[in-house]
């Protein structure tokens, strides 16, 4: 009986030991991609901002953009809508991109071109093109899904997490891989670098400034920067708003032609 009170005693010290380590664990590099997937575009069930991008071109010339982009999420990491309402230029206004994410095949994904009152679906093939002749790629409104790239963690720095990214299907893509740094305290992603397919680095994203906004750390100005052709676009995330109950019909190819009026207002 003694003994048993002895091992028991000794099962119960090792434990207060072993956990502690355990919990504090690094994370694997999957465990890394998979929360920061969560940070960066999962906060709340929903959301709402409006945005401001400034393209400026390799002579400096510069050009803007002004929407509003909602987001509604049907589970936690799970499939997702996002709508997107331009405001200005004229030459855009009323313009509409509509995302459907999948988790589990390609995202379905619309453009609703108000001076031809046409509606152009957009090819898987073309996610990697250019977002309203922005930096951006019409793949980065919505993200990249974590199951398109191997993931590796090559570095942990006293801030971040550092990761390399391949793509598992390289003829879809015109990069060979990227790589991300990731904050250890928020697995917010606070910049990337692409490395086309000779291995030279030619794109970067950074989030320039984030902010906490309902409990969120939420990124409020980002740069994506062309280093090949000397070009960058600046966005300006104001009015973030989350939890606001959107409803599902407003993320339907019925409004691409008749904006609710969470866009409008």
């Amino acid at each position: 009986m003694h003994d048993q009170l002895r091992a028991a005693a000794l099962i119960f010290v090792a434990c207060l030991f072993i956990a502690p380590f355990s919990a504090s664990a690094q994370p694997t590099a999957d465990e890394i991609v998979a929360k920061a997937n969560l940070a960066a575009y999962y906060a709340g069930n929903d959301g709402r901002a409006s945005v401001t991008m400034t393209i400026t071109d390799e002579q400096g010339r510069s050009r803007s953009r002004e929407f509003v982009i909602l987001r509604r999420d049907q589970s936690d990491g799970g499939d997702q809508a996002f709508y997107v309402y331009f405001k200005k230029p004229s030459d855009v206004r009323k313009m509409v991109f509509l995302v459907h994410k999948h988790i589990d095949k390609d995202d379905d994904r619309w453009l609703y071109l108000p001076a031809l009152d046409l509606v152009k679906r957009i090819a898987a093939s073309d996610k990697r093109t250019s977002f309203v002749g922005s930096n951006f790629f019409y793949e980065d409104v919505s993200g990249r899904s974590p199951d398109d790239d191997s993931h590796e963690l090559l570095e942990t720095t006293a801030k971040d997490y550092v990761l390399k990214h391949t793509p598992k299907d390289p003829a879809s893509v015109e990069f060979s891989s990227y790589s991300t740094w990731i904050d250890q305290a928020t697995f917010m992603p606070t910049k990337a670098e692409y490395l086309d397919k000779e291995g030279r680095k030619y794109r970067v994203v950074e989030a320039l400034e984030i902010k906490e906004i309902q409990g969120h750390p939420t990124v409020v100005k980002s740069r994506v920067q062309d280093l090949a052709a000397g070009s960058e676009t600046v966005s300006v995330f104001e009015d973030v708003s989350y939890d606001l109950g959107l409803k599902e019909e407003i993320f339907t190819e019925r409004y691409l032609r008749r904006a609710p009026s969470e866009v409008r207002k």
